[in-house]
Parts: C-alpha cells; structure tokens; sequence
C-alpha cells in the first residue's frame, strides 16, 4: 500500500531560480547600510588517504543559492552581491565533475558581480572596507576564522589612509529564523523525505527475524531510500536491538538480533536537501512482552499528548511539558518514582530514566537551526514550523533499581509534526505505531 501511494504522488514543484534570488533579496532588505554577510560553501573533506567524503552542500549555502559548487562565496549588502566560484577549467572538469562559472553564477543568481574564487583575497578588502558590521557563522573553520578576522586587523590599521574595517562581528540569526518558517514548496520537500523513510521503516517491520545483525537492518534502509530516490539517511541510522537501545545515540549497528528484545529505528531520509527524522520501536518476535508494552504505551501516550500541544501561539516548551506530566504519571504508577507529580517535575525525577527534550526543529538539518528562545522565554510556534516529538523512558541493563523485566527496555516514538493554521500535521502518521497495528504486522512478517 505504503510503496503504491508513493509510486503515485504527485509531482513536487522544484525549487527554480526565482526561488533562490527571492531568497537573496529577501536577506538583503534585512542589511542595512554598512552590513555585509559572508556566506561559505562547503568543501570536500577527506575521509582518508586520497578519498573524500561524499560532498553535501552547507545547508545555509545552498539555502541562499541551490547551488553544489564546493569551496565558493557568497556574499551580500544591502545594495550589491557578489559570488566567487571555482573557474569553469575542463581538464579539473573531468576529474571532478562539471562547475557552473562565475558568468553563469551571476546569471542564474541575478547577483551584481561574480568573480573566479581566485580573486578572492583581492576583492575581500574591498567589500568589507567602510563596512559597519560583518554578518558570519563563526566557528565553523578556525583556519577561514583567522583570515577574515587577519583582513579585518589589516584594514583597521589602514584608517589614516581612509580605510575602516567592520567593528561588529555577528552571527546572522535572521537566516536561520527564515530557514525555520517552511514555505509551501519545502513542506511538500519534507513530504516527499517522510514518504520514502515510510518505505524504509515498514520494510523493517516486514522483514526483520531474530539471529539477524543491525547491520543487516540499516542496509534495509538504505536499499529503500536509495530505491526511491533518497540519497540516503539525514543522518546515522540508529539500529538499536535489546539494551543498545537504552545508548541515545547509539551507531554500532553490529549486535545479533536475539527474539524476545526490542528494536528501536531512529532513522530518516534526505531528499534534495530535505530530512525526515523518525522513531520506531516494534518487537523482534511477533508480539511486545508485557513489560515491554507497559513502557510503549506510556511513551505512545506521552507522545499524543505532545503532539495535541504543537499549535499557534503555544511555546515550545509546553509540548516537552505535555510529555512529561505523562511520563511522571507513568513512572509513579510503575512505583520507580515517588510523591506527587509536581514534586517530581519540580526535582527533575524523572531524567533517571527521559533525559533528552521532547523535540527539535528540522528541516535542511535534522537539527535544525532557529532559536527556541527569545528574550530569556521559550519561543511561540508558529504556523509553518516544524519539529520533531519524541518523548522516550530508557531503562539501563545494570539498573537495580528498577525490576528485572524493565531492565534493557529502550523506547522512543518519534514523528515529524508541522505547525499548522488550526491544528498540528504530522507528516509521518503513515508510519505503523499502535501496538495492535505492529504486531499484526509483525504477526505476518514471521509466518513467512
């Protein structure tokens, strides 16, 4: 069913040119006279001796430019642009593949000015001399750190020649507060990742059998995002069987896969920039244990009543809020906490066993940028945001202190909600969570 509805979606409108240079033009109306933002492309990084990483575009860069080129810049005033790119060359070209060229660039971008990366150096000096303030994301390269903070210091010490340097350096906040509002074009983007990482999660669900490896399981996952167009996972696949699942971040994806233990899937897929981020939990044998289903739906519960929360006008805070008062009510009738629950929200009892928040933004990053706070206060959503909820009750292998049958049970249920204009959407409800509806499936999985 899940494949059928996939094959006959409709088509997503791509991101054209226009889209890309209302972008621009809307962060130069946010510069004022004197500000400039400097904007660096990501660059190839070596995983080891003579082979690179697989390039992935700096998410701000490509944002701002929907282009691939590595190493370039971009860089903005309220009245002027400018990119720098590699020169079109045709032997490097066909080495490593086609570069769109400065005249192109310039082109396709509507910028004023496009140069060869090469004269970088040069035309730095000029654009930032008599500048105000320098909009950067620092942090991100020491050595590239250095070199604009040395221009700077250059062009300081040049003031009796009628030279002045930026006297503010800043963080440019405000693209990210454009990245986290989605346009209609995006959410349909974030659509299309949820279908596909619905494709790789039911077929876990169909095909897992105990004595198989994690490993096996995240190749699962794979072979589905990449069948369906995905250029893979948004991030590490997490394939966690029995008490690996109790270990948040957790990559190894080595361990056998025993009947009887848990799987927890923290997986989701990229498309054309764009992330699904999802939590599973579903049995390696045909049904939950007792136990186990005692602490699912105390998660399942929590994570209703999170979500019921993402509307207009409340704070982020309130959807962890919402988990939590159901996680505490859970845990004091499982008698692993004690007193009333607002004593145990008060002290923070609970984080013995849900340590994390209960969601994030997401977007081109499965941690997407965009403040949670403003002014010392937990921020309202607002409709076209987007964030994950995903409330979890992790028991350690080792822990005395609560009975043996918890011992090892990891879970976390996620979904991918959006802000909606009345109420919340989640873009991922195609995704199996009911324990009746898992271990039906689960049920006929193993029959085979």
């Amino acid at each position: 069913m899940l494949a059928s509805f996939f094959r006959f979606a409709r088509v997503i409108p791509m991101l054209d040119d226009s889209v890309f240079q209302r972008r621009i033009s809307s962060i130069q109306k946010k510069l004022g006279k004197g500000e400039t933002l400097i904007l660096f492309a990501a660059n190839y990084k070596q995983r080891n001796r003579d082979v690179d990483y697989k390039f992935r575009q700096n998410s701000d860069f490509y944002y701002l430019t929907g282009t691939n080129e590595a190493d370039a810049i971009l860089l903005l005033q309220r009245n002027d642009s400018a990119i720098f790119v590699l020169p079109k060359n045709r032997e490097e070209e066909i080495w490593t593949g086609y570069r769109i060229g400065p005249k192109l660039a310039k082109k396709k971008l509507a910028l004023r000015a496009a140069y060869s990366l090469e004269e970088w150096d040069m035309q730095k000096e000029h654009y930032l001399t008599g500048q105000q303030t320098l909009y950067y994301f620092f942090g991100e390269d020491i050595q590239r750190d250095t070199k604009i903070l040395t221009t700077c210091k250059d062009l300081s010490r040049q003031v009796r020649n009628g030279k002045t340097a930026p006297l503010r350096l800043e963080i440019p906040h405000f693209l990210h507060e454009l990245r986290l509002r989605k346009s209609s074009v995006e959410i349909e983007e974030l659509r299309e990742s949820a279908k596909i990482t619905a494709l790789g999660h039911m077929a876990l669900l169909q095909e897992t059998k105990p004595g198989m490896y994690e490993y096996e399981l995240e190749a699962i996952l794979d072979r589905e995002y990449l069948k369906a167009g995905a250029w893979g996972g948004g991030y590490g696949h997490i394939v966690a069987a029995g008490s690996n699942a109790t270990v948040l971040h957790y990559t190894e994806n080595q361990k056998k896969i025993r009947k009887g233990e848990l799987l927890l899937v923290d997986s989701g897929a990229e498309k054309d920039y764009y992330t699904a981020d999802v939590t599973r939990v579903f049995p390696s044998a045909e049904k939950f244990t007792n136990a186990q289903k005692d602490i699912y739906q105390i998660v399942l519960q929590a994570q209703k009543q999170a979500i019921k929360t993402v509307r207009v006008g409340n704070t982020f805070q309130s959807v962890h809020d919402a988990a939590v008062s159901v996680i505490v009510d859970g845990l004091r009738d499982l008698k692993l906490l004690k007193g009333s629950r607002e004593k145990n929200i008060a002290k923070q009892e609970y984080r013995r066993y849900y340590m994390h928040k209960t969601g994030h933004w997401l977007g081109m990053d499965v941690h997407d940028v965009g403040l949670y706070y403003k002014d010392g206060k937990s921020r309202k959503l607002e409709q076209g945001m987007l964030t994950t909820v995903e409330p979890g009750l992790y028991f350690a292998a080792d822990d005395k202190k609560v009975a043996k049958e918890l011992r090892g049970i990891g879970i976390r249920i996620e979904d991918d909600i959006l802000v909606g204009k009345k109420k919340p959407i989640n873009l991922t409800v195609m995704i199996p969570k009911e324990v009746k509806e898992i271990e039906a499936i689960r049920e006929k999985a193993l029959e085979k």
